[in-house]
């Protein structure tokens, strides 16, 4: 199956970024996912799963709900904290804790640890694999007898185009 990181992420994206290809494929990966797996993609997840889509940006559960309000009358906080945690739960997003918000996942085929480079400037989040850096982490815990549940790494900092607009 073809995952959103089958595709090299740009960070910063390039102008000419087709983001409808990128909620395109994240909601059909979504969609084909929960079948597989026997769960539910119910009308509001599948809504909560576009609206984060709708860009490269980290996005609060209080904004969700009110972007997701028109569409959803009777929708409260716990509504979409619920279907945040199936998100979650299914590997279709990830929580950015120091921001307490969440962006899509583009890795939602399969298990994996995850590096978040979020730019201070744009605010613009890029999800790695780092595999090196989370095989040096595994080799630190090893060796301190830590079992790990999971690992989750995000670094602040300035992508390269906005290091290129503070420069000049």
């Amino acid at each position: 199956m073809t995952t959103l990181a089958d595709s090299k992420p740009d960070f910063p994206l390039p102008a000419a970024h087709d983001h409808q290809q990128c909620v395109n494929k994240a909601l059909s990966t979504a969609e084909q996912l929960c079948v597989e797996r026997g769960v539910q993609l119910t009308s509001i997840r599948h809504q909560v799963l576009a609206l984060i889509w709708e860009n490269h940006k980290a996005v609060k559960a209080y904004d969700l709900l009110d972007r997701i309000k028109p569409l959803q009358q009777s929708a409260k906080p716990a509504t979409i904290y619920r279907a945040l945690d199936f998100l979650i739960e299914q590997g279709l997003i990830h929580r950015v804790e120091s921001l307490n918000a969440f962006v899509g996942c583009r890795c939602s085929g399969h298990q994996h640890e995850q590096l978040l480079l979020i730019c201070k400037h744009c605010h613009e989040v890029e999800e790695r694999t780092a595999t090196q850096v989370m095989q040096a982490l595994s080799e630190e815990f090893t060796q301190a007898g830590f079992i790990a549940h999971s690992k989750a790494i995000e670094i602040h900092g300035l992508c390269s185009k906005c290091a290129g607009l503070v420069a000049d």
